[in-house]
């Protein structure tokens, strides 16, 4: 007799490779509309399955874990990040939780690079003028940007992302500095070329670029405070493509509208999906709707990994990207 198919409950749109695959391995119950679970809808989901693959716009906190009854076993993240669920109240309920590293590396460092081009060349800005045919011809003195060449980029968060990031800004002839809990092997740090700073303070102080590639977690919460901000150089951009919360958005706003601050680039906000009203306003900001992992072949790979997590777990096995809280 086939051993039971567990029950698989996805809560958002997966692209269609992927859907096809879990429907063949699991009984899955997909979400063809793709619109957002209620914290109702998704407890109603928990109570059913055996296995929840949420996304990061799915809040499975401590008050959702508590109703989601004793069937669930995993929560298998369609996202390398788990800020968007309690791991350590799952852990407690013998919910074990993973995740999808590894696989958005390549995609969301190109995503910075370019938002470090377009903020330091105000390309956005320069391509609306074209649009609205405000173009009437050159002029040595008008639509003035940074060049990158020879310039200090400070990455916050030296993981897969930052290192990614630092071969692209090597590669464009930026000087890499980075902050991160401890120094990068001698191996990488040759490779890279890149400068550890113990003290986030004195690298803030002394940087044309802020890159933000660090995960969100207590720790990181406001991580780039008003204070903090505020030592950064007035010609700085900071770059962020990891998670909103690690800048104090209306703070960054506010310096940003002073001429405090050069410009940012963001694909991530503080209360996402909403963002700051004072930055929409901003000439200086290029605004992206967080897309860092947004390419064909992410989302797959993205895909791959949650349905490899769960098909080892079905299989009675440890999944190979499982969370506990002490990585956090």
């Amino acid at each position: 007799m086939a051993a039971r198919k567990l029950k698989v409950i996805v809560t958002r749109k997966l692209p269609d490779p992927v859907e096809t695959r879990m429907c063949e391995l699991f009984d899955t119950e997909l979400n063809v509309s793709d619109k957002p679970l209620t914290a109702d809808e998704l407890v109603d989901a928990m109570g059913r399955a055996d296995v929840l693959v949420p996304t990061i716009t799915d809040r499975i906190d401590s008050r959702l874990l508590s109703r989601s009854g004793d069937r669930l076993k995993l929560i298998a993240n369609f996202g390398a990040g788990v800020d968007n669920i309690d791991v350590a109240t799952a852990n407690a309920r013998g919910i074990i939780v993973t995740n999808t590293p590894g696989v958005l590396t390549e995609d969301t460092a190109d995503l910075t690079m370019t938002l470090i081009m377009a903020a330091s060349r105000r390309i956005v800005e320069g391509a609306e003028v074209v649009k609205s045919g405000g173009f009437h011809g050159w002029s040595p003195t008008w639509m003035l940007g940074r060049r990158l060449w020879g310039k200090r980029l400070g990455i916050i968060g030296m993981g897969r992302i930052g290192q990614a990031v630092a071969r692209r800004a090597k590669a464009f002839g930026m000087q890499v500095h980075y902050h991160n809990r401890k120094p990068v092997s001698p191996r990488i740090a040759e490779e890279l070329g890149c400068t550890y700073w113990e003290s986030l303070d004195q690298m803030l102080a002394r940087m044309d670029f802020i890159s933000v590639n660090c995960p969100h977690t207590p720790a990181t919460y406001h991580l780039l405070s008003a204070r903090r901000l505020k030592l950064l150089r007035p010609h700085a951009i900071v770059v962020n493509t990891a998670r909103g919360e690690v800048i104090d958005e209306g703070a960054l706003a506010n310096m940003l509208a002073k001429g405090e601050i050069a410009g940012a680039g963001l694909d991530v906000y503080e209360h996402e999906p909403a963002i700051n009203p004072k930055l929409l306003k901003l000439p200086n900001v290029v605004l992206l709707p967080h897309m860092g992992s947004a390419t064909v072949e992410g989302r797959i790979d993205m895909g791959e990994k949650v349905i490899v997590n769960v098909k080892t777990f079905m299989d009675g096995h440890r999944p190979p990207d499982r969370v506990i809280p002490s990585m956090l």
